[in-house]
């Protein structure tokens, strides 16, 4: 039946959550950086390697979108579950020295975990977009959210089992990931075969989604507000055992939403179709679908019906984009009359993508906005030493994935406030690195505790925005079956920022720590004042770049959203 199918559909978002939730290990380096920079009694620039190496796994992402045209989806998510295995499992034993290591083969298993990640979120990425075409950016934005959530759950997790024991990270790193997925397992090879209708959407159905999302948004506050403010008390075992038992009861909460909607609308139906039944006749096999009566009432009408994913590829009009030239061309804007795009939701293979101005913009924004963020919670564990807060080390890093997480789910407001407020999602996007650059410069005229945990929330909220944004955008400027590819080529700035930022801040720090009496530990301001106002202006750059392509993709967005109003209306 139809509600079978729409309520596996939903079990296989929950399952997505859950991937997206357990899945984020690279969030927790921090926690465990400075344990084992010193187990390997390694410099601050051989442990950025490290970190590095595990961004550089997302450069090896497309492998993940290749290797789903020759298997199911479910082996791709073992193959990543057993790379993260080998990749953090052997290095919880090095750490643990059960084994021996070279520093080479200590790098490389760091490589292995990050394709691990990159693995499990294009797994994560196919399955909301097969499963929700009409709504996929509500479906990305929220099951992209809980990804910042890992740090901040592993932290409860690490506190409910040995407060102390920071190589924990590393062991719930290699096995709760591999634990999810055969958890997920079920609802992946159940998922819902696309119905032929998928693009043509019934509006109520449309609208019904939307409204289960908007309640299993709200369940995601709850559950990132939970864990944010109660993760502070998890410093005693039995207390942090007890918040860890209310962050699963959260986690698993959305089971229960979509069936009890499914369950309701189907008992509402049933009741109905035999009231006309027994009028008709007294035959109580006369069943009417109200879906089929609105299909045939619509066909005989002659009344227009939704298709938001044909709207993705009508073209913008002439007139718009002579208009668009029009006013570069008066602000003295050659770039901005380059190539410009006509039509959203346009498949890009990979050479013409690369091609594309609006591309490079768009990767210039990433990569000088989301991923400067991400190269700052690798160091937020030096970090927070180098400036005397090293006991705090672990709630800078649960603040960091919280407002990440909460930045991620804020990505969905474009889809909730179009009816009232439209603005282009790439001007969100826009909006959404103006913090970055305020933070850093806000660190580098202040070193005190208050100013180390606002800079640190803004940056998680503005990078997790990035983060969760971008899948969306890269599938309406690009195509959404090409994302696998697409989206895997865009986060290669990802390793790329890692090396040059991580790099910066390494070498900064070791200077000024060789000035001190410790050769490895650097203490003070002047430990990363010069990284901060460095990053502050790389990331104004980014904030620049996201300006000019939310400027050059304006009018296909103005477009195609007059043509959603237009086909929306009675």
């Amino acid at each position: 039946m139809e509600e079978v199918g729409q309520s596996r559909k939903w079990m296989v978002l929950v399952a997505t959550t859950w991937l997206q939730a357990f899945t984020g290990t690279n969030f927790d380096f921090s926690s465990y950086s400075s344990e084992l920079k010193s187990q390997l009694g390694i410099s601050q620039l051989q442990l950025n390697y490290l970190s590095v190496a595990s961004d550089l796994g997302k450069a090896f992402g497309w492998c993940s979108g290749v290797f789903l045209l020759y298997f199911p989806l479910w082996a791709v998510m073992f193959m990543a579950a057993f790379f993260g295995l080998f990749g953090y499992g052997l290095q919880w034993l090095l750490i643990q020295r059960l084994i021996s290591l070279p520093y080479f083969l200590v790098f490389l298993l760091c490589l292995l975990a990050g394709c691990s990640i990159c693995w499990f979120n294009t797994v994560c990425f196919v399955l909301c977009i097969r499963n929700f075409p009409s709504n996929r950016a509500l479906a990305l934005s929220l099951t992209i959210s809980f990804n910042g959530l890992t740090a901040a759950i592993y932290t409860l997790v690490a506190n409910a089992i040995n407060y102390d024991d920071d190589t924990l990270y590393l062991l719930l790193n290699a096995l709760v990931p591999l634990f999810t997925s055969g958890v997920a397992l079920i609802p992946v090879l159940r998922q819902p075969q696309p119905p032929p209708s998928q693009n043509h959407p019934h509006p109520e159905t449309t609208r019904r989604d939307s409204r289960i999302f908007l309640c299993l948004n709200m369940i995601a506050v709850a559950t990132g507000l939970y864990i944010l403010l109660l993760n502070p008390l998890s410093n005693l075992l039995s207390r942090a055992r007890i918040l860890l038992a209310g962050a699963i009861f959260l986690l698993a909460s959305p089971m229960v939403l979509p069936g009890t909607v499914y369950a309701r609308e189907w008992t509402f139906r049933l009741i109905a179709s035999a009231r006309l039944g027994l009028s008709l006749n007294g035959s109580s096999f006369n069943l009417v679908d109200p879906d089929n009566l609105q299909l045939q009432k619509e066909l005989l009408g002659g009344e227009p019906r939704t298709d938001l994913d044909h709207l993705l590829l009508l073209p913008v009009g002439d007139g718009d984009v002579q208009g668009a030239g029009f006013m570069c061309r008066e602000t003295c804007c050659p770039i901005m009359e380059k190539d410009l795009l006509t039509v959203l939701g346009e498949e890009h293979p990979a050479g013409v993508l690369v091609r594309r101005l609006d591309f490079w913009l768009y990767y210039l924004a990433y990569f000088c906005g989301g991923t400067i963020g991400l190269v700052y919670s690798n160091n937020l564990g030096q970090i927070s030493q180098s400036l005397g807060f090293s006991g705090k080390t672990s709630g800078m890093v649960t603040l960091y994935s919280s407002c990440s997480f909460f930045g991620r789910l804020l990505s969905a407001a474009p889809d909730y406030l179009r009816d009232k407020v439209y603005f282009a999602r790439t001007g969100w996007l826009a909006l959404a690195l103006v913090p970055t650059p305020m933070a850093f410069y806000l660190l580098s005229a202040s070193s005190s505790l208050s100013a180390l945990r606002a800079c640190t929330a803004l940056i998680g909220l503005s990078s997790g925005f990035v983060f969760s944004a971008a899948v969306s955008i890269t599938s309406e400027l690009f195509g959404p079956n090409s994302v696998g590819v697409n989206h895997n080529i865009l986060i290669t700035n990802i390793p790329l920022g890692s090396v040059l930022y991580g790099l910066l801040a390494a070498l900064v720090y070791d200077t000024n720590a060789g000035e001190d009496a410790h050769a490895t530990v650097c203490m003070g301001k002047s430990c990363y004042f010069i990284t901060f106002m460095a990053w502050a202006c790389i990331s104004t750059v980014g904030l620049i770049c996201s300006m000019l392509l939310f400027l050059r993709t304006k009018p296909v967005y103005d477009r195609f959203e007059r043509n959603r109003v237009m086909a929306e209306s009675p």
